[in-house]
């Protein structure tokens, strides 16, 4: 049994019509839900994606305008990587980057591939990947971004922890993730590479042990949660039924009507989500409209209104 790569990764920003800009007008992803944090009603969750959103391409953000800036350190997933299809594409992102005044460093070859490291207005740090043209999300059409530069979807996540040894034991023994290369970061800190599924882009856990940091003060520009993928509820009990196993606090099957998760904490306080392809975006909106209004699951609906009232608009 294997998880079949990453879902989705979410952050946390405080500027939600910033962010909304950045995302869809400077990387060109697609807005492709606007709903609510379930648990959270009065912020605003947001999903960018690929033309459908499909699972693998998905960087998402809790909207919470009172947090405070992110403070880096252990117990964080604190780089997320984005797949475009060549270095190529690469260049033609450091040029447009540029172009926006985004701080960004130089095209180095990191874990073997090309790579461009940058940050959000925020200071989310984030890369582009050249993947080789490996098959990844479909750039959406309408995009301001030319579809064969288009972000295809998620790469990999890097955490940054106190003890590898905890980490790398939960992803190998109980996420059954292989553990595959080891290579150094641009600061020369060590960095072990763990893969699941079919491997290569979308499927890579990059760990740091940094034993000279302060635990991280998750917030602004920083993110809430990673979640990988498995294809359907049955296979997500049996992934639920080996967390007990493995003597880890797990929630119970939550339905997100777009997806369903579990949710846990790994020894080193990062938190992990297990989410199903499906049923998708589209589940209530029109493919052609994805991200235009206010989407709200069955279960929230009858609220709408209280619900409305408390966001400000984007």
């Amino acid at each position: 049994m294997e998880l079949t790569g990453l879902h989705h990764v979410t952050a946390i920003t405080r500027l939600a019509a910033n962010n909304l800009d950045f995302y869809t007008k400077t990387l060109g992803m697609r807005l492709v839900k606007k709903t609510v944090n379930q648990d959270d009603v009065s912020a605003y969750h947001l999903f960018y994606g690929d033309s459908a959103g499909h699972a693998g391409t998905e960087m998402t953000f809790f909207d919470w305008a009172q947090s405070a800036p992110n403070r880096d350190g252990v117990g964080a997933i604190s780089a997320t990587a984005l797949r475009v299809s060549s270095p190529e594409a690469l260049a033609w992102w450091s040029a447009r980057l540029k172009s926006f005044n985004i701080p960004q460093g130089e095209i180095s070859e990191i874990s073997g591939r090309p790579t461009l490291q940058f940050g959000d207005p925020e200071g989310q740090r984030l890369s582009l990947v050249a993947d080789g043209g490996v098959p990844g999300g479909t750039p959406w059409e309408n995009s301001p971004v030319p579809p064969e530069m288009g972000i295809k979807g998620l790469d990999a996540v890097t955490l940054t922890v106190r003890r590898l040894t905890a980490t790398a034991k939960v992803l190998k023994e109980t996420l059954n993730f292989r553990q595959i290369r080891e290579y150094s970061d641009l600061e020369n800190h060590p960095i072990v590479v763990f893969e699941t599924g079919a491997g290569g882009p979308g499927t890579e856990v990059h760990v740091a042990e940094r034993l000279d940091l302060p635990p991280t003060r998750q917030g602004a520009g920083g993110v809430h949660h990673v979640a990988f993928r498995v294809p359907d509820r049955e296979q997500q009990q049996e992934w639920r039924r080996r967390i007990v196993g493995a003597g880890l606090a797990v929630s119970e099957q939550i339905d997100r009507f777009y997806f369903e998760s579990i949710y846990f904490r790994e020894p080193n306080g990062i938190l992990f989500e297990i989410a199903t392809d499906g049923p998708g975006f589209t589940t209530d909106e029109d493919p052609a409209h994805l991200g235009e209004s206010l989407a709200l699951p069955p279960f929230l609906e009858g609220r709408r209104a209280q619900i409305e009232a408390g966001l400000r608009p984007l």
